[in-house]
């Protein structure tokens, strides 16, 4: 509904000049004056009563009624304004209920995003689930259907079978240990970790491995003989396996991953990088999402969940830290993050020993 101002101001100014003449008319002057009492009471009282209601009333009661339309018909998409200091009762109620409709149209954005989410989740769920169930299916039946009577090839078939049962053991423990931290809760051991020793670990732990592809690991080991912070040993040994074990898999032969160790004033800055293919830029903001890879047919090709690097995250968040990402294609990856030394005391909110840490869910 739209009202008219001009209308209303009309009436008033009647109203006004009419009582002005009236008023003036027991004072017995001449026609004129009334006259030219009444056109310059009507004038001055219609422009007067007109750009009051048009702009302090009329107009942002029309601008309500066009919101309310809209919200009716569920159309939140409603243009951001910069929200106006003004005495005027109505325009605070029209900033109210723009606020009250840019908040709705956010969540139903973020509702959607979630949605399409939670469908590609299930469509990668049963994905991954399905490759490693009809693989070893596949190898069952040739053994029972072919009756093999060779001991070695049995075997070997089996042993195939076994290895994809394994790898789905592992794909099912990883989304057991990722849902419990997005249920809400992480369990976390927190003491006195040496950086030096884990990161040691784990380059013996991917030796072979990276000698296979002539892939260099080194660290700044020589600028530091320990380096302590406060953090759950067991999970934060699985954020550098997980992560140099990526570069050392999908970077390139003859490659190079180095760790560096950068000492602040409270706190540790940890880097890894390589001088892989990189990753492309549109990929950096979905590569912590669950199942999320890069190049699909290779990543399957090279093993691997598709769920380290969201654990990563959610580990890191545990530890209240966050993982940073920077590449370029053909130019190498790094990830960052930081944590708290025990030189300095621990971040609010973490205990010494063991705890259950609250995350947030951001998938």
């Amino acid at each position: 509904m739209q009202y008219n101002a001009q209308v209303v101001a009309l009436i008033a100014a009647a109203a006004v000049s009419g009582i002005t003449v009236a008023f003036l008319s027991l004072l017995a002057p001449g026609w004129v004056v009334l006259f030219v009492a009444l056109g310059i009471s009507f004038s001055a009282s219609f422009l007067l009563f007109y750009f009051a209601l048009e702009f302090l009333v009329f107009k942002e009661i029309n601008e309500l009624y066009s919101i309310v339309e809209k919200m009716k018909k569920k159309d939140f998409k409603i243009v951001k304004k910069t929200l106006r200091s003004s005495l005027s009762p109505v325009r605070k109620l029209g900033d109210e209920i723009h606020i009250y409709a840019t908040k709705k149209q956010r969540e139903i954005e973020e509702l959607k995003k979630i949605e399409v989410y939670r469908r590609e989740f299930l469509a990668d769920v049963s994905h991954e689930l399905k490759t490693p169930i009809f693989a070893a299916q596949g190898f069952l039946h040739t053994i029972v259907d072919s009756e093999i009577e060779d001991e070695v090839l049995r075997n070997k078939f089996l042993g195939k079978a076994i290895k994809a049962l394994e790898g789905l053991n592992t794909m099912i423990q990883d989304l057991m240990t990722l849902s419990k931290m997005e249920a809400g809760f992480i369990t976390m051991n927190i003491q006195a970790t040496d950086l030096v020793k884990v990161v040691r670990d784990v380059f013996e732990q991917l030796e072979e491995q990276a000698e296979d592809k002539g892939v260099s690991l080194t660290a700044d080991f020589q600028q530091v003989e320990s380096l302590n912070v406060w953090a759950d040993e067991y999970r934060i040994r699985h954020v550098f396996l997980n992560l140099i074990e990526n570069a050392v898999k999908y970077g390139n032969r003859e490659g190079h991953v180095v760790v560096h160790f950068q000492p602040q004033a409270d706190n540790v800055q940890v880097s890894i990088e390589d001088d892989g293919p990189g990753i492309g830029a549109e990929h950096l903001e979905r590569i912590f999402e669950r199942f999320y890879r890069v190049e699909k047919s290779r990543s399957k090709e090279k093993g691997g969940t598709g769920l380290g690097l969201a654990i990563v995250k959610q580990v890191l968040e545990a530890h209240q830290s966050k993982i940073e990402v920077m590449s370029k294609k053909k130019k190498g990856t790094t990830f960052r993050f930081t944590l708290r030394r025990c030189e300095a005391p621990l971040p609010e909110g973490m205990t010494i020993g063991t705890q259950a840490t609250a995350l947030k869910d951001e998938a």
